[in-house]
């Protein structure tokens, strides 16, 4: 296996390869408006540094989300694009678990949140047992009204970070953005045991912010 792991659901633009055991290379850029410029110039150095060529890979893997529409579809398009010229599976994650695993690889144990910025004044955000484990599904939320379900539970992510006064302890060295290297060591694990991953579609939770005007009038030729 030669796994490419890719994420643009958070600020971070994100690039991993992975050989079904190691992270070989790894790349993260945090940056919320450049996702389109900096993704491939970061897939181009993960390859670069592991010695390898993009037609050696063997999987894609890809942030699903939940995730702002501009930056999501970006890594999602990426993947979709690499996986048909390959002729390669794409496997989807959920970004929330990404950084749930990643918190774990940092220490973290027992019930815990993932919260990343929604912008407009939300979260996105979802509990886990532990790392490995989601005991609810992802969910958009202002962190005012999250109350009781996130009481008393260490909390990581920029959402966490952004809302204090909404989560719980945010425990020193936890991830704050999304990592490829743990969201392809995931989906690796997940793959061995046989697990069937999430297809390539995204998690948006709700509409865009561009939409047609409600008074709209349609021209068309006479």
């Amino acid at each position: 296996m030669l796994l490419l792991a890719l994420d643009t659901a958070t600020p971070a633009v994100t690039v991993a390869l992975h050989d079904g055991t190691d992270v070989l290379a790894e790349s993260r850029q945090v940056d919320a408006r450049r996702h389109g410029e900096l993704l491939l110039p970061a897939v181009d150095k993960v390859l670069a540094e592991a010695g390898a060529v993009l037609a050696q890979v063997t999987d894609l893997v890809v942030g699903v989300g939940p995730g702002p529409y501009t930056g999501l579809r970006v890594g999602l398009v990426t993947a979709a694009t690499f996986g048909a010229a390959l002729d390669i599976p794409v496997h989807g994650l959920c970004t929330l678990d990404g950084i749930a695993y990643a918190a774990g690889l940092a220490g973290l144990t027992g019930p815990f949140v993932v919260a990343t910025d929604a912008r407009r004044k939300e979260v996105y955000w979802a509990r886990y047992d532990d790392a490995r484990t989601r005991v609810t599904e992802p969910a958009v939320d202002r962190p005012a009204d999250l109350g009781e379900r996130v009481a008393g539970l260490p909390a990581v992510g920029a959402g966490a970070l952004l809302y204090p006064d909404a989560f719980g302890a945010v425990p020193a060295g936890m991830p704050e953005h999304q990592s490829a290297g743990a969201l392809a060591a995931l989906a690796a694990e997940k793959l061995a045991r046989g697990e069937e991953l999430l297809p390539n579609r995204p998690l948006y939770l709700r509409r865009p912010d561009a939409q047609v005007p409600a008074n709209y009038k349609v021209v068309t030729p006479r």
